[in-house]
């Protein structure tokens, strides 16, 4: 194994031998990384002599990690690879070309285009020219009969130019996608241990031989073995497809996985394989990068050694079986479309099919009139020599109609969702929103309600002790250690020390005069801190008891609230204990006096307590904990046992820390009260601290009739007898109340997915969640935005999180309600000015053709139209800038309509004028100008001044009704903020300067012939006229326009869940919308694919699987662009009421939630956390009920 650039290497390196080789090869260690539990510790022994050999052999420390000597890393980087996936190759712009040219109205335009080229080089025998009747009237000039061909090349020229401004947009936004992954990717670090110092490393600097540090919330980023544990719970789902958490010990199980998320727990392990090596590595090899790639990866790893021993399972017969699963997946929806795709989806379909008719009848009645008017009336005979002129015009015709199509889908529509959303995008990520699914960021603009965290979120999360009862003394302020008696303060300070993670820890400040700065664990730094206040050092004690010492350590999780480290001292062992007051207080029989000695404390003190300390300190905003601790003999007990071990405690002290309210929340309250978005707080912490929380933001003020609740009383209101959730109980509740005290990460999700499926009020609810914990992930998944902390949130938080905000603050959620506003204001203007062109132009199209037989608007001017109103229109109008009036209304819903009524009575009313200037150009315009009329032209006649005026006149006209599309509420002053926005003020510039090179220069290509001034100006008075027609249309009240309706509507709740019925439609849609086709959809079958290939192989691996559960997370920092854009799973409509009512068919030992991922756990257990394997008994009875065929098939 060993490289030229290893033996190149000086061979005094510390820590190297003299041929620079491991002990181990890279398949030595792929090898182990395969084995499970008893295989893998068996192996670890007979092969490598135990754990810290292995590290020997791979020349690292268990205890200071790797020297970070650059030669020395370089080498483990040639030996063992890179932390790193290589990522597919983005499409090439021509492939983007490709897929551009896919569009059906664009074949339709060429292939005509085509035939009418082809066909205007024939030229029939002279002398049967005039049998052929209308084919050729003799033109001025012989020259104008040859040019019959430009204007088939103009189109084709005009469709070159929208296929590859299309392919540039659709380039630019993979390009900007792949920077925001890579920024994703860079704000990704780990916790390593080099050279005894702790440091965040980014993920892809990680090598084997590193000394990781994990703790609870992970997400682990390479495969290692666990060097020292405590209580390690880790969710290999992702990898396994086993719901159960999975307990890792040196002594049953020490093989840590990348991809999977650490539960429970914290410790250390040695990497053992990263990349391409690690397990989800290996699997991504599997994948290739994409199906057709598939093919040569395999012919390649037939030739790389051992590669080819992974990828058997695919050929197996579960790998067969999987293709069939995977062609009938494919048919099922693909994911819950945000709900201005959905409108806009059927929007744009309504218009497609609208287009297709009118296209169709004009061609029918061109071709109807032309054959009536030759054949019947004038008694022509059909001349074989004739054919191809009469084809020509037939060509003519379908050309006339093709435009019509092509001007009445809008196909700018999605370019313009493309645009705004991607200028969002990155002007949000100035304001601290980091979106990682595109679609979450016009949802935001939608919502009703937000579900805030306390902690971090509306409090600045930098925790203090203000306020200790210690030893029957209150003390409002930090005693000084000469009160406290020795006893109590030794007990105090190692309690506070040693029971707290040995990576939270208070280091000097930055700047002198500044704060600490607080590592880890908030309220464990608080802690810390008091005892640093106390004048005493927490390191001393530290560096006697290291982590390797303790006994056995009971982490924190949302179940026990509580933490728990057993130490032994001589003659036994001594537990310390601390966490919420009221929890560790019932677990207490004994209190220390002012002496230090433990005293009895019964129910009574225990109450009085409650009454004098806890709450008084608790409506002060303070949270409070409890310090405890147990002395056992030297009878080892039963540690399994928590119940047993966790009672008889001896109280020390109950601290008060204070967090305090970040000074901006209340004003950003304040804006969403205003802009009509509920903000409700979701806590962990006591009912008091929340409520003098909640009213220092300005969530509850004085005298309102609103709600605080505890999670017990939540349940209790909701459930039934049975303890299942009951939608119009929860519907009784969730209208009024404000904060949720005390509540589990389920109440969580029952209070959100609650809140969603909700029909009472006369909107639908959109519902935006903040969550930084692990045990937030199910919730943050099931709304409609889930917000993720970017400093405080663990890396499963994120996961599941649609935007992450890199502040932690309040404010950054007002600033993305702003820009979702925008968005859809954006994309409502666009549509109004669009759906203004396509009416007045199909109208014009075909009366034109039916009066004339002739459009008055040609193929090409229709496509420059087309361009323009496309591409530059949703250019200048999808990047308006927000502004404050967004917040001074209220959200729009889930099923408010895209056009309003004021939209429609603009443009109805835009239509009108225009329609009328047109009709009158056309029909008396000649007269007016004193000009030849254009109208019945032969074929191939040179263009007339006539239609050149009709058609500078249109475009004119839809330039300043641009101006007027920038408001849609009916404002009268249009012109507002104008200059705010440069690249809307350059478009109006530049498309008009574009159109005088048109009409001037275009010629026999654009139809069009040059112009005097007065004909100019004449135009110019007309296109102002819209202006001030726009003025008279906002004069009109909407109100008694009762024959206005509205369109666009969003989904009813009935049709949701009618799958089937509405997937053509959908699909039908994807069709349509196929030329600025999204990119977030692009990856959505991918990865659908992959997960199935996952678990096919995993399922080969481990057969005996009865429940598997589908959760599709494989570590972010391994995913290719389009991953992280549609990371979360398919959200079927399936996994919803239907599945809950067969959960609660089964007999209960207590209550069972169904969790977001089908996970089963059983209600006492309130998390997705600690779910033990005795606890979920459950996976096997339902291994045959619909769950598990649903969970298989998705």
């Amino acid at each position: 194994m060993t490289s030229p650039a290893e033996r190149a290497l000086p061979a005094n390196s510390p820590g190297e031998s003299r041929e620079g080789d491991f002990g181990c090869t890279v398949m030595d260690l792929r090898k182990l990384m395969e084995l499970r539990s008893g295989d893998a510790i068996d192996q670890i022994h007979a092969h490598y002599g135990g754990v810290a050999n292995l590290c020997s052999r791979l020349k690292t420390n268990p205890v200071e990690g790797l020297s970070g000597n650059p030669a020395d890393l370089e080498r483990r980087k040639q030996v063992f690879g890179q932390n790193l996936i290589p990522p597919k190759k983005p499409k090439t712009f021509l492939e983007l070309v490709w897929e551009a040219l896919q569009d059906v109205t664009l074949i339709i335009l060429e292939i005509a285009a085509i035939i009418s080229l082809v066909l205007s080089f024939y030229r029939p025998p002279g002398e049967e020219n005039e049998q052929c009747g209308l084919a050729v009237s003799t033109p001025e000039d012989e020259g104008e009969a040859e040019a019959g061909w430009i204007e088939g090349a103009a189109i084709l020229f005009s469709v070159i130019i929208v296929v590859l401004v299309t392919a540039f947009n659709d380039w630019s936004k993979e390009k900007q996608f792949r920077g925001l992954q890579n920024r994703i990717e860079k704000e990704q670090k780990f916790s390593i241990i080099r050279n005894g110092h702790i440091i965040q490393l980014p993920v892809a600097e990680i090598v084997v031989g590193d000394i990781a540090q994990i703790k609870y919330g992970d997400l682990l980023p390479a495969d290692g073995i666990l060097i020292q544990g405590n209580d390690l719970k880790i969710d290999e789902s992702s990898l396994t497809g086993e719901s159960d958490h999975v307990k890792k010990s040196l002594e049953r199980d020490p093989m840590l996985l990348s991809g999977t998320h650490v539960m429970e727990g914290s410790g250390r392990m040695v990497v053992t394989a990263v990349g391409v090596n690690s397990q989800t590595g290996i699997i991504f090899t599997l994948l290739g990068a994409s199906e057709g790639e598939e093919q040569e990866k395999k012919k390649k790893a037939k030739t790389q050694d051992g590669v080819a021993l992974e990828i058997q399972p695919l050929n197996s017969q579960e790998g067969m079986d999987n293709e069939e699963k995977e062609k009938k997946a494919a048919k099922l929806p693909k994911k819950e479309k945000s709900v201005l795709q959905g409108k806009l989806t059927r929007l744009a379909v309504q218009i497609g099919k609208a287009g297709l008719i009118m296209s169709a009848i004009t061609v029918l009645i061109l071709i109807l009139y032309f054959v009536i008017d030759n054949f019947v009336i004038q008694r022509k005979p059909w001349l074989a020599e004739c054919t191809p002129i009469y084809i020509q015009y037939f060509v003519k015709f379908f050309i006339i109609g093709v435009t019509v199509l092509v001007v009445a889908v809008p196909e700018g529509l999605p370019l313009a969702v493309t645009i705004s959303l991607a200028y969002s995008v990155k002007k949000m990520m100035k304001d601290n929103n980091l979106v990682r699914h595109l679609d979450a960021c016009e949802t935001m603009g939608n919502a009703t309600a937000i579900c805030s965290d306390k902690t971090g979120t509306l409090t600045m999360n930098r925790m203090t002790v203000i306020q200790a009862y210690i030893g029957d003394t209150h003390y409002h302020q930090i005693p000084s250690p000469d009160v406290l008696v020795p006893k109590i303060l030794d007990l105090v300070v190692n309690s506070i020390s040693i029971n707290s993670a040995y990576t939270s820890k208070i280091l000097p400040p930055e700047k002198e005069g500044g704060l600490p700065r607080q590592v880890g664990n908030k309220t464990e730094c608080a802690l810390l801190g008091f005892v640093t206040d106390l004048k005493q050092d927490y390191h001393a004690v530290r560096s006697e008891v290291p982590e390797e010492k303790l006994y056995k350590v009971y982490t924190f999780n949302s179940v026990r609230k509580s933490m728990s480290t057993v130490v032994e001292k001589p003659g036994g062992y001594r537990m310390y204990s601390k966490g919420a007051s009221e929890i560790i207080l019932r677990k207490c029989n004994r209190i220390l006096d002012k002496k230090g000695e433990a005293v009895p404390f019964k129910n009574k003190d225990r109450d009085e307590m409650v009454r004098t300390v806890i709450e008084p300190m608790a409506s002060d905003g303070l949270r409070t904990i409890c310090i405890a601790y147990r002395d056992f003999s030297d009878v080892e007990p039963p540690w399994d046992n928590e119940n047993e071990i966790l009672t008889e405690l001896t109280c020390i002290a109950v601290v008060g820390i204070e967090d305090p309210v970040r000074p901006e929340v209340p004003e950003a309250i304040a804006k969403c009260k205003r802009a009509g978005i509920t903000v409700r707080m979701v806590t962990g912490d006591n009912i008091n601290t929340a409520r003098a929380i909640a009213t220092k933001c300005g969530i509850l003020t004085p005298g309102d009739d609103f709600l605080c609740l505890e999670g017990k009383e939540f349940n209790r209101l909701i459930r039934n007898e049975k303890g299942e959730v009951e939608q119009e109980k929860l519907d009784k509740i969730w209208p009024k109340l404000r904060v949720l005290a005390r509540s589990s990460p389920t109440d969580k999700h029952t209070l959100v997915k609650g809140i969603i499926d909700s029909t009472v009020g006369e909107q639908r609810q959109v519902v935006a969640v903040t969550g930084d914990g692990t045990n937030d992930g199910p919730a943050l998944k099931k709304a409609d935005v889930g917000f993720a902390m970017g400093i405080a949130g663990t890396d499963v938080a994120k996961e599941a999180s649609d935007i992450i905000l890199t502040d932690d603050n309040f404010t950054s959620i007002v600033k993305a309600v702003m820009w979702g506003r925008n968005v859809y204001d954006s994309i409502s203007k666009f549509l109004q000015f669009q759906l203004t062109v396509n009416v007045v132009a199909v109208i014009v199209a075909f009366t034109g053709a039916c009066i004339t037989q002739d459009s008055p608007l040609k193929a090409v001017q229709m496509l420059w139209v087309n361009l323009i109103m496309d591409t530059f229109a949703s250019l200048a109008l999808a990047t308006e800038p927000p502004t404050d009036a967004l917040l001074r209304r209220r959200p729009y819903g889930r099923n408010k309509p895209l056009i309003s009524r004021t939209m429609m009575k603009n443009i109805l009313g835009h239509a009108v004028y225009q329609l009328a200037v047109i009709f009158a150009l056309v029909f008396a315009g000649e007269k007016f100008f004193d000009i030849d009329s254009g109208r019945k032209a032969p074929l191939h006649s040179p263009p007339s001044q006539h239609y050149t005026i009709v058609f500078n006149t249109f475009v004119l006209m839809q330039l300043f009704n641009e101006i007027n599309s920038r408001k849609i509420h009916g404002e009268r002053n249009v012109f507002a903020g104008i200059f705010h926005n440069l690249i809307f003020c350059s478009v109006v510039v530049g498309t008009f300067v574009c159109q005088i090179f048109i009409v001037e220069f275009g010629g026999k290509p654009f139809s069009c012939t040059r112009l005097t001034l007065s004909q100019w100006f004449w135009c110019l008075f007309i296109g102002i006229g819209e202006l001030l027609w726009g003025q008279v249309i906002s004069t009109i009240p909407t109100q008694s326009l009762k024959f206005l309706k509205e369109a666009g509507h969003g989904t009813a709740k009935e049709e949701i869940t009618k799958d089937a019925e509405g997937l053509d439609e959908i699909d039908h849609a994807e069709m349509e919308l196929r030329r600025g086709q999204i990119l977030w959809f692009r990856g959505l079958n991918r990865i659908q694919t992959q997960i199935k290939v996952v678990k096919a192989f995993h399922s080969s691996l481990h057969e005996s699987i009865q429940k598997p559960k589908n959760q599709n997370s494989i570590h972010s920092f391994m995913t290719h662009p389009e991953f992280t854009l549609c990371e979360e799973g398919p959200r079927t409509p399936l996994l919803d009421e239907q599945e809950e009512e067969n959960l609660e068919k089964f007999p209960k030992s207590g209550t069972r939630v169904l969790l977001l991922d089908g996970e089963v756990t059983p209600y006492a257990n309130k998390n997705n956390n600690a779910v033990d394997c005795s606890q979920v008994q459950m996976g096997a009875s339902l291994a045959d009920s619909r769950l598990h065929s649903l969970e298989t098939s998705v």
